[in-house]
């Protein structure tokens, strides 16, 4: 079914709706939130939860590309199981090392202007991923968004380990120095 269609199901609430977005996202979802996730359950559990959360946020939202609107809801929920449980145990999965990763070249957000800093702060990220080849720009993105492994990357871009770790350094520092630029506090 075409996303426009699904689209127009959530706005009618109808629960065709969910059955479709499953049909068609629920493979994608998962594998976004079973890379965050540790135990399957989590991870279906986080799916489940974003067809909630699209039918609570459409209407009034009506998403330009569903896949990533979807992607991003359960990204986010799974991000928020997975603090709530490292906060009950501390561990050192594939997560917490690529959050890690970006700490030095993002702000930090306990300002009371939050909310606008975070759209300012998203804004030059975007324009300067689109500013990056585009193996650049999918490494990034498939790191720090999809939270692949370096592994999976390693694989996928034909490169060693230590590549992938260098350009990623090498696009972290001009973020950070972009950011810097733009005058975000990093």
């Amino acid at each position: 079914m075409e996303d426009g269609k699904i689209i127009d199901l959530y706005w009618a609430r109808s629960q065709q709706a969910i059955e479709a977005s499953q049909e068609k996202y629920g493979a994608y979802c998962h594998t976004i939130a079973r890379r965050i996730l540790e135990q399957e359950e989590d991870a279906e559990e986080c799916v489940n939860d974003t067809w909630l959360h699209a039918w609570n946020a459409m209407p009034p939202q009506r998403p330009n590309i569903l896949s990533a609107f979807f992607g991003k809801l359960t990204r986010n929920l799974s991000l928020d199981r997975w603090r709530r449980a490292r906060a009950a145990k501390r561990g050192g999965n594939q997560v917490e090392i690529a959050l890690h990763e970006l700490e030095d070249c993002l702000p930090d957000r306990h300002s009371p202007d939050e909310a606008l800093e975070a759209r300012e702060t998203a804004a030059v990220i975007s324009a300067f991923l689109r500013r990056q080849e585009e193996n650049d720009r999918k490494l990034f993105i498939r790191r720090y968004f999809h939270l692949e492994s370096l592994e999976e990357l390693r694989v996928e871009f034909s490169m060693t380990e230590g590549q992938v770790k260098s350009r990623l350094h090498r696009m972290r520092k001009k973020l950070k120095a972009e950011l810097e630029r733009e005058g975000v506090a990093v």
